[in-house]
């Protein structure tokens, strides 16, 4: 359902987890569409391209499965009652995701948009995802920065995603639109410090990639839930164009795969730093 990688050589107070990179596909998922285009909803590979952050000192937090079957970085509540068959058993508070069809359990099929199931999910249906793999991986991750805060008394975390090259007929953008290489979101400055989401952009624009910053991702449930800078809780989503490193229709790797995991390697070693200074920098 989850792993988690680099707990027995953590060294640093920094949790990368990408909640959208799963690829294993419940038996009881019952959708009514290509399994092949399902997989335009995957973050694919964003796990592995982001390993080089546990020889850093870092930990790994990845699900298993897919964000289409259940979104682990949606609110528990976020689902449309009339995209359910019955009466669900708890509130239910949708935003502008389940409208679009990308809320806590997905209603449509990307990138088109049509829909996804043949009929309407059920109460025991939706409940069982929630309680199964969203639960738990939100449990999981916050038990992650929850250790790394009590031993180092501070912890960053980076919400790790990618985007498609130009926003799809279920994006908040106008069809069409093309995004940059990368797009940082720290809820408009308020899930994290600034100087860390600084650290990040001057880093990836120092090597010649565009970087946008809240545009038009601002970072979801997983940033809000656990971005508290006050508290010395940073919390930063970075989403990566995926014209970098895949075909976006065949799924696999393309020419620029190595290079970008070299770069995401090099920029974990550069946070590692950016860590290990502000740690300093708490202590004296």
């Amino acid at each position: 359902m989850l792993s988690v990688e680099g707990l027995d050589t953590q060294r640093i107070p920094l949790v990368l987890d990408s909640p959208h990179s799963g690829t294993d596909y419940p038996a009881d998922f019952n959708h009514a569409v290509d399994p092949v285009g399902l997989r335009h909803a995957e973050d694919t590979h964003v796990h592995d391209l982001w390993r080089g952050a546990v020889d850093a000192g870092g930990v790994l937090l990845h699900a298993h499965f897919p964000r289409s079957y259940v979104d682990a970085n949606r609110a528990a509540d976020d689902m449309d009652p009339d995209q359910i068959a019955d009466s669900y058993p708890l509130p239910l508070n949708p935003s502008i995701k389940s409208t679009l069809g990308i809320g806590l359990c997905w209603t449509r099929e990307p990138p088109a948009g049509g829909p996804l199931y043949d009929r309407k999910l059920t109460a025991e249906e939706v409940h069982a995802r929630v309680t199964r793999y969203h639960q738990p991986y939100q449990a999981r991750l916050r038990a992650l920065l929850d250790q790394a805060h009590g031993r180092w008394g501070e912890v960053w975390h980076i919400n790790c995603h990618s985007m498609q090259e130009v926003a799809s007929a279920m994006s908040t953008q106008e069809r069409g639109t093309p995004r940059p290489d990368f797009v940082l979101g720290d809820r408009d400055g308020t899930s994290c410090a600034p100087a860390f989401t600084r650290a990040v952009a001057d880093f990836l624009a120092a090597r010649g990639y565009s970087v946008a910053i809240n545009d038009p991702y601002k970072g979801m449930e997983l940033i809000r839930a656990n971005g508290a800078p006050s508290d010395r809780r940073h919390s930063m989503q970075i989403e990566v164009n995926r014209k970098l490193y895949m075909d976006e229709a065949t799924r696999e790797p393309n020419e620029g795969y190595d290079a970008l995991k070299t770069t995401f390697t090099n920029l974990s070693r550069h946070l590692a730093r950016f860590v290990e200074a502000a740690l300093e920098g708490q202590m004296t």
